[in-house]
């Protein structure tokens, strides 16, 4: 290998491996600077000067002109002798300038060079890849399956570089074939003997995260935030979203119209069912509308406990559970609380809804009521008057006069 092969060689790397033009100067010129260290001990007096785009390489050696017989250093000096024969113009004490050809070292210190350059290569794209996907883990990336293996897939990014979808990661139902595309989200990057083992995961909350931020411009703004994402990947997923603007419905906009923008997310996530919930910081009202689509009668929650029973129709039961139990596990995970379901008793079947009571008593009103969990008329007649005016922004006088009608009912 001659001077104009390394650097035309070093070019066509440039060109696939997209490295920037210092980085490239430096690599070469570190890998001249060892093959001089191993061939004369040191290199503090060459100089190397490349111009890779004109493919010119050359290596000047420095050495101080001294009297025949009086060099002590061969590294530094040289005899007048030998320097008149590089140029027959130089004197004694002035610094002869010599170039050297790649080829003078010697074919073994050219390949051990080549080697060099190799190995510099391979761990600066290693070094490089690492880095990229470090400060991508949480993004998603569309790549290409390149082969299928019984406990993971190899897909190649648009650079061609390796990343793995373990079959852990991978929603039940998916199936790829080679040549398909696939989109995951980063969820890890690690070193495993100095290679760079890049993890994509398609079961991962942060997956669902990326794909309504794609979808929904509102959450990619921040005008509406995810709050909490719970998964059963390919079988059921609880988004609670919250909206700092009044104007704003946060389920609505993740919803979109007719469906429109949560059909593209469900369609990717092999069917997955998904519950977008509006958040809230009551917990009777969130775990309410974290088991949807059941209609619940009651609740009570012990917070220190951190459980919440539950009381519903027996019609109502199977919808808090779901299939596999799916749907209350998730709604647990959610709002934090383990809950458990009951049936209620027959007496409790007579209980009355609110909306029934709306030629008796204000929506607004009813609407407070169910603010904080009460759908019912018992679920109010439960709470004392001094709870419900501390709860709501109701009047103690309106209270009373809410209990009153209520309790009537039942009289």
């Amino acid at each position: 290998m001659n001077a104009d092969e390394l650097i035309e060689s070093f070019q066509d790397f440039k060109e696939v491996k997209n490295i920037d033009r210092v980085t490239m100067m430096h690599i070469l010129e570190d890998v001249i600077r060892n093959m001089i260290i191993k061939e004369f001990g040191d290199d503090e007096n060459f100089d190397i000067i490349i111009n890779p785009d004109k493919g010119d390489l050359e290596i000047w050696r420095n050495r101080m002109i001294v009297e025949d017989g009086e060099v002590e250093d061969d590294l530094t000096e040289i005899a007048y002798s030998e320097a008149i024969k590089i140029e027959p113009d130089f004197e004694v004490g002035e610094e002869a300038s010599e170039e050297l050809k790649i080829e003078e070292f010697g074919r073994r210190a050219i390949l051990s060079m080549r080697q060099n350059l190799v190995g510099k290569i391979q761990e600066l794209e290693k070094d490089t890849i690492y880095k990229k996907y470090k400060d991508r883990v949480g993004d998603i990336i569309t790549g290409e399956v390149y082969q299928i293996w019984k406990r993971e897939i190899l897909v190649l990014d648009d650079e061609s570089n390796e990343l793995v979808l373990p079959k852990s990661e991978q929603i039940p139902t998916d199936y790829f074939k080679k040549g398909d595309t696939v989109r995951a989200v980063v969820s890890k990057v690690d070193m495993r003997n100095a290679n760079p083992v890049i993890i994509l995961s398609r079961t991962s909350p942060a997956f669902l995260e990326r794909l309504f931020e794609m979808e929904v411009p509102e959450i990619f703004d921040g005008l509406i935030t995810i709050k909490k994402i719970v998964r059963e990947p390919g079988e059921r997923a609880k988004v609670a979203v919250e909206s700092y603007d009044d104007r704003i419905d946060p389920v609505g906009a993740c919803v979109g119209m007719k469906g429109s923008r949560i059909h593209g997310i469900v369609r990717e996530l092999r069917n997955e069912n998904i519950d977008v919930i509006n958040f809230t910081n009551n917990p009777q009202l969130f775990i309410q509308r974290s088991l949807s689509p059941a209609k619940i009668t009651t609740i009570k929650i012990d917070e220190e406990e951190g459980r919440a029973n539950v009381y519903l129709k027996p019609d109502q039961v199977s919808l808090a559970i779901g299939k596999g139990g799916h749907n209350i596990k998730l709604a647990g995970k959610l709002t934090g609380f383990e809950i458990d379901v009951y049936r209620e008793s027959e007496e409790d079947y007579e209980d009355v809804d609110l909306e029934e009571f709306a030629d008796e008593i204000d929506h607004w009103i009813i609407d407070e009521l169910k603010a904080i969990g009460c759908d019912t008329a018992k679920s109010v007649l439960e709470l004392s008057s001094e709870d419900l005016v501390k709860r709501t922004d109701l009047e103690e006088e309106t209270v009373k006069e809410i209990l009153e009608i209520l309790k009537a009912e039942f009289e």
